[in-house]
């Protein structure tokens, strides 16, 4: 008998194990050690590869000072509809770039309203050049 395959969800809790641990300033060195498991591990375990079970994901909770519902999204009814719609919109690997991630991190640490939004509109001034040109921005 093999083990099933990992899925949405497996990805899902694994993305955020990585956003988590790099919220907190962690290594996957760092993690890895705290665990008992191989960086390769947590690797696997962060691209949702490798599935985490019960026990393990407790003890990640743990390292990472987070309640285990961290983890997790809550699908019900109507919510259910509107995290797979938005899933449906957005690219699955959006959290994989370490420079999102970053960026995610910085501006979530800005306090000003205005500097919020004045940042939100360049990145999506930005992303319209962006698509609108056939070679990126890299040329101009």
């Amino acid at each position: 008998m093999t083990p099933k395959a990992p899925n949405e969800i497996d990805r899902l809790v694994g993305s955020r194990v990585r956003v988590r641990r790099m919220l907190i300033g962690m290594s996957q060195e760092q993690l890895g050690e705290a665990l008992g498991i191989t960086v390769p591990q947590v690797q696997k375990y962060e691209k949702g590869m490798n599935r985490i079970g019960a026990s393990r994901l407790h003890k990640i909770a743990g390292v990472l000072n987070v309640p285990i519902t961290y983890f997790f999204e809550p699908h019900d009814g109507a919510a259910a509809a509107a995290i797979i719609e938005e899933q449906d919109r957005l690219d699955p690997s959006l959290f994989a770039d370490r420079e999102t991630i970053a960026i995610a991190i910085a501006f979530n640490r800005i306090t000003s309203p205005d500097v919020r939004r004045a940042l939100l509109d360049l990145a999506r001034a930005g992303a319209s050049l962006d698509a609108a040109s056939p070679g990126g921005l890299e040329g101009s």
